[in-house]
């Protein structure tokens, strides 16, 4: 249900929310569709200078619904809101700030990758298991994940499927600030506020330097679509998938 996803405005910040407690943020194809129509608006609005992304208390996101990456498995089609949601990220031309609390599982970390500015609460655990369910990393994670964390603790993370503590995040460069969870909103406001009181032109400018061009980023997308698409249809995910789903019902 889109009511998953729910679209605020404070003043010139446009907040991005993920709202699906009983699933803990689990997304759905209709949860990546709205992102992806809110980043296009978003940036299309000149009174919009910013995107906040948030979850609820203690589940930023725990990925992606489980139940749609088994239909593709066992023979349905598609998930193109997916790979949509992961372009609009990369294409995104506003700055883009993040507030995660507790559970960052998938795309709950790799969305971070792509944001200017993530704040984070100590109870906040990053993790990737790609690879257990017998998939590739995704959201070009294999590209900007060695570039901010190292090549070593980026395998630790997207291969190994280690997880990643809030701490350990900071020192590695994930995440730009450690908050407790009853400040962590008026953080990732204050930081978008401070943003969007910026030169726009200017700010535009300056990101667009820091970030590289986009075409490789764009290109590694694509290649980890086209792999990750491949793997879903592979004897190897479906019974990785279909092993978790049975141990979640256990």
């Amino acid at each position: 249900m889109t009511d998953h996803i729910l679209i605020e405005r404070r003043d010139a910040v446009q907040i991005i929310r993920m709202n699906r407690p009983q699933k803990k943020n689990a997304l759905t194809r209709a949860m990546y569709a709205k992102m992806s129509a809110a980043l296009a608006e978003g940036d299309a609005d000149p009174s919009v200078r910013v995107h906040v992304f948030l979850g609820v208390p203690g589940a930023f996101s725990a990925g992606n619904d489980l139940a749609d990456f088994l239909a593709v498995a066992t023979g349905g089609e598609g998930g193109s809101e997916v790979w949509e949601f992961l372009l609009a990220l990369a294409k995104a031309q506003k700055p883009m700030v993040s507030g995660v609390d507790g559970i960052a599982v998938g795309i709950g970390t790799t969305l971070n990758l792509h944001c200017d500015l993530t704040f984070a609460t100590p109870r906040t655990v990053f993790r990737t298991p790609f690879v257990d369910l017998g998939l590739v990393p995704e959201a070009g994670s294999s590209l900007l994940a060695p570039r901010a964390l190292g090549q070593q603790r980026a395998f630790a993370l997207l291969a190994l499927g280690e997880d990643l503590p809030a701490d350990e995040a900071k020192a590695a460069g994930l995440i730009h600030e450690l908050v407790e969870e009853g400040v962590l909103e008026e953080a990732a406001f204050a930081a978008a506020a401070r943003i969007a009181a910026k030169p726009p032109e200017a700010l535009r400018i300056a990101r667009d330097l820091l970030r590289s061009p986009r075409e490789p980023l764009l290109a590694r997308i694509e290649e980890e679509t086209r792999l990750f698409r491949e793997r879903l249809k592979s004897d190897e995910a479906r019974a990785a998938l279909v092993a978790f789903m049975e141990r979640k019902k256990g």
